[in-house]
């Protein structure tokens, strides 16, 4: 690729003059992608000091962990990924740890390496910990030693949590975050008073409030679902290139999450829904606009919505509405193939519906949440 320093040069060039200029905390360390309700991609500028204030506090909330060689990371996640960046590789480096890289999420050959070093620190997605879980079970291989696997990205299910506990004789909790905010926000306490069905409580130095989501620098009665809007030294400054994204998503000084949550007299947060039209499967954003586009393009295919319904092994699963030509004779399963030569495979529908018409605003904008009501009411029997 033109621009491009072949990795032989660099090694091979003399040492940095101790006067080169060296990164400052706040200068831009990387750009995270995350894609909007919209579909459109938009880059979190992370800095040096988002990075690192991540990684220290998620250090703070695993007290237990020995710095150095003693601590082992296992990086099943994908490190494009906001989560696997910052608990796989920025967390492991700055504890000195031993960082152990799988190509992808493979149980047996974590298996393998589990018999000879457990994890120390694991995070992983619920459906992992459940493969994992059923591949130990299956070829009777100990999960013991494992200390602390933390779960994000979904819902965490507590009928998984205690077989995977009592496997491991570790801590399995949830924890909460964005990439936008480098990304963890808050977590389950690794310890007995954890509540299930929570994401924890927020991490040192970070503040969190609940807001009125179409007034929100007003907050809401104690208990109350509301927007969640925080800030800290992990929250990043903007958008890179679009100041006007990133005037919409700070309310005074506070970053508007999208999620509606409750925070009991406890302090303990609970997700109770998204303001935001993202479907999350197996820890992956699937932005419903792409998906939909994908599915119009078939010659055959009039109109689209797409949602995410619940899912046991996945979050969610990704489910399309679709109005077709009057009189066509539609195979859904060749409609999916279509999609499936322009999508990422997790994008693509796992169940795609016939309807006669897909419920829209005034203005012509399809209702994704009643297109959901229905579904939900369409697959209950199934």
């Amino acid at each position: 690729m033109r621009g491009t320093v072949p990795w032989e040069s660099v090694v091979g060039h003399a040492p940095l003059r101790a006067s080169h200029p060296r990164p400052a905390t706040d200068d831009l360390a990387i750009i995270q992608y995350t894609s909007g309700t919209t579909g459109t991609p938009k880059g979190a500028s992370l800095t040096h000091r988002n990075l690192l204030a991540n990684a220290a506090q998620a250090q703070a909330w695993v007290p237990s962990i020995t710095r150095g060689d003693g601590c082992v990371v296992y990086a099943v996640l994908p490190m494009f990924h906001a989560y696997g960046l910052t608990l796989c590789l920025t967390f492991a480096m700055s504890m000195g740890a031993r960082l152990v890289l799988f190509p992808k999420f493979d149980p047996d050959l974590v298996l393998e390496v589990t018999k000879k070093r457990p994890a120390t620190f694991l995070p992983l997605v619920p459906p992992i910990a459940d493969r994992l879980l059923a591949a130990a079970t299956a070829k009777g291989v100990s999960l013991a030693g494992t200390e602390i696997a933390i779960s994000g990205a979904m819902a965490l299910p507590h009928e998984l949590v205690v077989p995977f506990e009592k496997a491991t004789g570790g801590y399995l909790v949830e924890g909460y975050g964005l990439s936008e905010c480098s990304p963890v926000l808050m977590a389950n306490p690794v310890a007995g008073n954890r509540v299930p069905g929570t994401v924890g409580l927020p991490l040192p130095g970070t503040e969190c409030r609940v807001v009125d989501p179409d007034e929100p620098t007003a907050d809401v009665a104690p208990g109350q679902p509301g927007e969640l809007v925080v800030r800290g030294p992990q929250v990043f400054g903007g958008y890179y290139g679009k100041p006007e994204e990133t005037e919409a998503v700070f309310a005074d000084g506070w970053f508007r999450t999208g999620d509606i949550v409750t925070i009991d007299d406890a302090g303990f947060v609970r997700i109770v829904d998204r303001i935001k039209e993202l479907i999350i499967t197996g820890g992956f954003n699937v932005a419903p606009t792409e998906v939909e586009g994908a599915l119009r393009q078939h010659p055959d295919v009039v109109d689209a919505a797409v949602v995410g319904l619940p899912s046991d092994h996945s979050g969610e699963e990704v489910v399309a509405a679709i109005v077709v030509d009057p009189g066509k004779d539609v195979d859904v399963e060749a409609i999916r193939e279509f999609a499936r030569g322009i999508l990422t495979p997790y994008k693509v529908p796992r169940r795609i519906f016939v309807v006669d018409e897909l419920p829209k605003s005034l203005i012509g904008k399809v209702l994704r949440r009643q297109v959901k009501e229905r579904l939900v009411a369409l697959t209950s029997g199934s």
